[in-house]
């Protein structure tokens, strides 16, 4: 509740953009509380933060916990917040009981895991496991042409330590669900055991601009009609399964003028699914079905692939960690997979990963009402704790 004022809007929400003025404050507030705990905090150079609490063997490669700081523009309290401050619990609680862990233990902060003002998304993560490199990183402009590296050195984050490049032992990551599943069935904790892959594109349809009244309607070459069909082919395409998602989120309109047929339309399609094939079917269902409206309407239509990530699953022995955690507390708990990106999924590249999921009201997120309760947050934070322990020794 302290961070969330950092950034606080007026319906209870956060924002809070990566590499502003307000993530600044954030990250300053952060590191207060860490190097209150004992903690050694060090920033790497595409702004991810680490603070470091040492175990009886600093030889050995880090247990590591943690999440983000930065919010969507109306973002709730604690969609990536919840993981940053779990962690750095678990490192107060083994402080207040003076346990010392074998390995040393890691609290997390990684940059722009929302991608809200830059591309692409989870890039601090994505940095760190050696899907981007830094350079990319730092090149990525926002809208107004500020570049990340200009960003991050003008809050004061552009870190020496270098980006990736080591071992960690494991890594667990709190979150709120995110979505509906926890709280309809009456868990506490969803046991995360992996996360569903995505491919996204960016669809183009492009027609011929004309005037609404003197313009047949069988004459025209109406992008807008035309991209209709193919958005309602995205709907078709995810529910020919259980498993698959498939949304439209993105629409920019033509010249969006109410007496002008549109000439071009583009937007977004968002594929999800728990196998590769899956994603597969929809791409190539999504292909056809825009070379038949292409012809159909005398339309052009591109599709261009702006993301992909390969569905995941988390290392057995973390996931294994975390069901021992909740079964030791009797929380009721179900396996679940999640719907939604995380840094988990770039970390899981690189790492022995697992997640631990707490229910939020009425699985509503990326929304300033966003809510939890606190004695689901607690329990999550003490089944973070229980998992740390059993993998940091």
């Amino acid at each position: 509740m302290q961070m969330a004022k950092i950034g606080a809007t007026p319906k209870g929400g956060v924002k809070r953009l990566t590499l502003t003025e307000t993530d600044r404050q954030g990250r300053d507030l952060f590191i207060s509380w860490c190097k209150a705990a004992g903690l050694a905090v060090s920033v790497d150079g595409v702004g991810n933060l680490f603070a470091r609490r040492s175990g009886r063997n600093d030889a050995l490669p880090p247990v590591v916990a943690g999440s983000h700081l930065d919010t969507q523009p109306s973002g709730g309290r604690f969609d990536g917040c919840y993981g940053v401050m779990a962690a750095l619990e678990v490192a107060r609680s083994l402080n207040d009981q003076n346990l010392q862990t074998e390995a040393p233990f890691e609290v997390a902060m990684w940059t722009n895991e929302e991608g809200t003002r830059f591309l692409p998304v989870m890039g601090g993560s994505g940095a760190f496991a050696g899907v981007h490199t830094v350079e990319e990183i730092l090149a990525a402009p926002d809208v107004d042409g500020v570049t990340f590296g200009d960003a991050l050195r003008a809050i004061g984050y552009a870190g020496v330590r270098p980006v990736g490049g080591r071992r960690l032992g494991a890594y667990f990551e709190a979150h709120i669900e995110q979505g509906p599943l926890l709280e309809n069935t009456g868990n506490t904790i969803g046991v995360v055991t992996g996360a569903l892959g995505q491919r996204w594109f960016e669809v183009t349809v492009s027609g011929m601009d004309a005037h609404a009244g003197p313009t047949p309607m069988h004459l025209r070459r109406d992008a807008l009609h035309g991209a209709s069909f193919l958005i309602q082919e995205v709907n078709r395409l995810a529910r020919a399964t259980e498993h698959s998602r498939g949304t439209v989120g993105m629409i920019v309109n033509r010249p969006n003028s109410r007496n002008v047929v549109p000439g071009k339309t583009v937007f977004s399609v968002d594929f999800r699914d728990t196998e590769v094939s899956g994603l597969d079917r929809m791409e190539q269902g999504l292909r056809a079905a825009a070379g038949r409206i292409a012809a159909e309407q005398g339309l052009e239509i591109d599709l261009r692939q702006t993301i992909f990530f390969p569905p995941c699953h988390f290392d057995p022995k973390c996931v294994s960690a975390v069901r021992a955690g909740v079964e030791g507390m009797g929380f009721p708990r179900m396996d679940i997979v999640s719907g939604a990106g995380h840094d988990a999924v770039h970390i899981a590249g690189v790492a022995p990963t697992g997640m631990i999921f707490v229910p939020c009201e009425g699985g509503i997120s990326h929304n300033e009402i966003e809510n939890a309760k606190p004695e689901d947050l607690a329990a999550g934070c003490n089944v973070l704790l229980q998992a740390v322990m059993a993998r940091a020794g």
